[in-house]
């Protein structure tokens, strides 16, 4: 046995350490907790994955029967596959990179011992949903991190905006988890188990649906809860505002590992799905959307932590639209790809924060290369990573999904081209506002210490190489194979439109920077939609939430509340009390009014059996 338990037991034990007693703990002791637990994991997941070798079949370790209750028998499993793998190493490498950055980002935070506690519990929750053996415990470890976020997001908890932030994440959670829910139900009722490995054998048996069916509605329910957890069209309007959180919450959260969840559960789902067409065009089609139409939000927003935030939305649609289009393992390289630059690009915007004393608006930038330099390079090898352009990481990984996509319908192919496009321009446009031109801000910036720019280095040697860690070719005993199309015209295509968005920024920031400016004045109302992300939270507040406010404090609350069940419960207690204060003068303490009551008491019981005899 490899004791697989280990590797989500350490971050468990690091959070358990540090919330019982890390008030009264110093940082340092603090700090070894949460980085050691979580590099022991780390270390744990290399020695575990050195073990199984090539990893031919999936290696399950069953603890203890969990749930038994008539035919439902769930088991709590740990499993180990290829995918697990991937998704091991990215979790507890780039969570491990994210843990030594807080130390130095979160020093003089209050509630630090705080923080790192609820960092380590989500590691331990996202590991279990990665390595659960069944779609039960897998949940366990959903609605972990879903808990999670809540707390990390809302972590400034006296800031309004940032608990307000942390109860929207958990609230539009909670209806993606609901068709999970009912998608977890539907796979028991029809297969008669929850293990992975019964269901999909038993699934990968079934014939390929040419409409509506069983699997068809499953993959439906799987895709609700993933646009919830993964940020899809329409209930991706949660990430934006989860930045109130603290920076390195992005990078680990809303970067690297829990937005991806929903992805690796598509992904995990592989079987259902291929034998489900329209789930899957349902896939791609939202992740499409999703990613062109964050996208053009990402064009004309200021603060440096919310242009990041559309660009995880719009590049998880790119990985939704690869496993869409049945790349499958195109769609989770994208994964990984993206956990690297993106993690660097949240935790770069975090280092100039610092270097700016929390100043977040790129109009209050300009001219950082010259006082931050590490931070400069590091972020743009992330740009150039996340703009597609080769030999880096993201370009490997956005074509392989952008070529499958032309396969599946080349018309999806010209969208995401045009999303590409728009992605390297908005980016770059973050990078030379914020570093090139000159310093319009008030603060007086500098370099952040080593222990945040050594984990952005790290970072940008995994963002320019890691490209190169071939995911595909190790995910394909796993997924079944997609059609590659090896076409150097539509790879060039694609390169031509991210430089395309590079030069253009450039033109517009950097050599005529009026240009932006006049640009964004003759599109006129067109531009304040895009500024305002086309209102859509301001729609979502005058359809859904007020009216469901609405209703619920006046009928809920005055309605049945207040009027019926206070009004049922304060009428007995007034009835209670009248009859109390009747019978409170029977009790007065006077002998005299004792007296008095005891010969009234005995006249109407002599009247009573007078007229009673007497009628008898």
């Amino acid at each position: 046995m490899l004791h697989l338990w280990l590797i989500p037991a350490l971050p468990l034990a690091g959070f358990l350490v540090n919330g019982l007693f890390g008030r009264r703990m110093p940082k340092a002791l603090i700090d070894a907790v949460a980085i050691g637990s979580v590099l022991l994991s780390f270390l744990w997941v290399l020695r575990t994955l050195s073990t199984l070798g090539t990893m031919e079949s999936a290696y399950v370790e069953r603890y203890f029967d969990w749930i038994r209750s008539g035919a439902l028998n769930v088991g709590f499993a740990f499993a180990v596959d290829r995918l697990t793998a991937v998704m091991l190493l990215v979790v507890t490498g780039v969570g491990l990179l994210i843990h030594i950055y807080s130390a130095g980002y979160m020093a003089h935070e209050g509630g630090y011992y705080r923080f790192f506690a609820y960092l380590n519990l989500f590691m331990f929750f996202m590991l279990v949903l990665v390595m659960a053996a069944n779609f039960l415990l897998m949940f366990v470890g959903w609605e972990g991190v879903g808990l999670c976020s809540y707390l990390l997001i809302g972590f400034y908890f006296l800031r309004k905006s940032a608990s307000d932030a942390g109860k929207k994440a958990f609230i539009v959670n909670r209806i993606g988890d609901f068709g999970f829910s009912l998608a977890v139900f539907l796979v028991f009722i029809t297969f008669g188990s929850l293990d992975f490995g019964t269901v999909f054998a038993a699934a990968s048996k079934m014939p390929v649906e040419s409409g509506l069916g069983v699997l068809t509605a499953i993959g439906l329910l799987l895709m609700v809860g993933a646009a919830g957890k993964s940020a899809q069209i329409p209930l991706y309007v949660w990430l934006p505002d989860a930045m109130e959180g603290p920076t390195p919450v992005s990078a680990l959260i809303h970067a690297a590992t829990m937005v991806t969840a929903g992805v690796y559960m598509v992904a995990r789902s592989a079987a259902i799905y291929m034998h489900a067409p329209l789930a899957l065009d349902v896939v791609a089609i939202v992740g499409l959307a999703t990613a062109f139409f964050s996208a053009t939000i990402g064009l004309a927003q200021t603060d440096i932590k919310k242009v990041f935030a559309y660009s995880t939305i719009s590049q998880l649609g790119y990985m939704f639209l690869g496993l869409g289009a049945g790349a499958f393992s195109a769609g989770i390289f994208h994964l990984v790809t993206h956990a690297f630059f993106k993690a660097l690009l949240f935790l770069g915007a975090g280092s100039v924060i610092h270097a700016l004393s929390g100043e977040q608006d790129l109009r209050n930038m300009g001219g950082l290369r010259k006082y931050t330099p590490v931070t400069f390079l590091t972020i743009l090898c992330a740009a150039v990573a996340i703009a597609g352009v080769p030999p880096f990481s993201g370009f490997h990984s956005k074509d392989a999904i952008l070529l499958a996509a032309h396969h599946h319908a080349p018309w999806m192919y010209w969208v995401g081209v045009i999303t590409a496009g728009m992605t390297a321009f908005y980016v770059f446009r973050a990078v030379f506002l914020a570093f090139f031109g000159s310093y319009r801000g008030h603060h007086h910036p500098h370099e952040s210490p080593a222990v945040i720019t050594l984990p952005l280095v790290a970072l940008a040697l995994l963002s320019l190489a890691g490209g190169y860690f071939d995911v595909p070719r190790f995910l394909e005993p796993l997924f079944p194979h997609a059609a590659e199309e090896h076409n150097f015209t539509l790879v060039a295509i694609s390169v031509a439109a991210g430089l395309a968005g590079i030069g253009l920024a450039w033109l517009f920031y950097v050599a005529r920077p009026g240009l932006a400016d006049a640009f964004a004045a003759s599109l006129g109302r067109l531009y304040q939609w895009v500024y305002d992300k086309y209102y859509v939270d301001e729609v979502y507040n005058a359809t859904i939430v007020r009216p469901v406010v609405g209703g619920s404090t006046r009928m809920l609350w005055r309605g049945v509340d207040v009027g019926v069940i206070d009004g049922a419960v304060n009428g007995i207690g007034a009835r209670a009390r009248g009859i109390g204060g009747v019978l409170r003068l029977f009790q007065s303490g006077n002998i005299r009014s004792y007296a008095a009551w005891v010969l009234a008491g005995s006249v109407l019981a002599l009247i009573a059996f007078v007229f009673g005899g007497s009628v008898r």
